[in-house]
């Protein structure tokens, strides 16, 4: 039989690549869910908190809210655990000085790979948004830094979400092996963009709301959906999705939109941030995707170079681990359900 070709084998080594930093603890892409800090002042030197950690396989994140010294709480707090989180609600007094300078912290934050968003709004109508990283666990807070900064958050908090989401970035490297020209990928890649940016917006404005743990394990279903097709490509049969991949990618796109959504959904930005926050979060996604894409085309040029060995595996190997992980990812998702 033919052997496969050199590119065949290139990818497959990519893919190996890939799944070895896709078998992360959890495997999953959502594990960079944000926790969300809310705070919303009622009177003056009074503050209405809600603080919101993702549940993960059914574990709160390991991420503690600690509040400026001086602050007093006038209630007792209210816990409520949600299908995919648990959110605190708090009263606090800070005084007359207000949170302005002061700093905001999330021990346990640096023992993950996710992020904190902090949303401030005062009575006179000005807004203060930070995020907190594994790096820097905690924000201190300052004046309304306006657009820009905004801006430059939300576009490095979608790269990072990208980056982090090894389940989009096998989809995106399953139709690299399934599109087979650069016009159709191009095409395809398109479609796919254009789609989960409608649903990211649909979701993050509240228009549509499916539940989390259901999105997550039909996005694993998707992989494993486009590994069967790659497969059959690879052994000469046809299908809708081969002869139209940019048609697969678009339908597919949509859903995984809702996994985008996951970040900035149910967050509670107000009507004045969101599409800013929207906008760039969005951008940043691209731009991370664009990165992955093009780090991948990049390796197998390099390689190409290196390796002239043309072993038969090569050729349905890739699409084999693709399915694999896909079908890992989906059962660990369906049995939170």
């Amino acid at each position: 039989m033919k052997p496969p070709g050199r590119l065949g084998f290139l990818l497959g080594l990519a893919a190996l690549f890939l799944a070895m930093v896709g078998t992360a603890p959890d495997a999953g892409a959502h594990e960079s869910r944000p926790a969300y800090l809310e705070i919303d002042e009622t009177a003056p030197g009074q503050f209405a908190v809600r603080w919101r950690t993702p549940v993960l396989a059914g574990m709160r994140l390991p991420v503690v809210l600690r509040l400026p010294d001086g602050v007093r709480e006038t209630r007792e707090p209210l816990v409520e655990h949600l299908s995919d989180s648990v959110l605190e609600r708090r009263w606090i007094e800070v005084g007359d000085a207000g949170l302005s300078g002061q700093r905001i912290g999330f021990p346990g934050l640096e023992l993950t790979i996710t992020e904190a968003v902090v949303r401030i709004a005062t009575q006179d109508g000005r807004t203060w948004m930070g995020i907190a990283r594994p790096n820097q666990p905690w924000v201190e807070i300052e004046a309304d830094r306006g657009t820009l900064a905004v801006a430059a958050d939300f576009t490095r908090q979608g790269i990072a979400h990208i980056l982090n989401g090894f389940d989009h970035l096998l989809f995106v490297f399953g139709l690299l092996l399934l599109v087979p020209g650069r016009w159709m990928l191009v095409k395809t890649v398109t479609a796919f963009t254009v789609a989960h940016s409608i649903t990211l917006a649909a979701a993050t404005l509240g228009y549509v709301r499916p539940p989390a743990a259901f999105v997550e394990a039909a996005i694993a279903m998707s992989i494993v959906f486009l590994a069967v097709e790659i497969v059959r490509s690879r052994r000469g049969e046809t299908s809708l999705a081969i002869r139209r991949p940019w048609l697969f990618s678009f339908a597919f796109g949509l859903l995984h939109g809702f996994g985008f959504a996951s970040v900035l959904s149910d967050a509670g930005l107000p009507q004045s941030d969101i599409p800013t926050a929207l906008f760039f979060f969005n951008v940043g996604v691209e731009i991370g995707q664009l990165v992955f894409v093009a780090a991948v085309l990049l390796t197998v040029r390099a390689l190409a170079s290196i390796f002239g060995a043309r072993p038969y595996w090569a050729r349905l190997f890739p699409a084999y681990l693709i399915g694999t992980l896909g079908a890992f990812w989906m059962l660990q998702r369906v049995s939170t359900f």
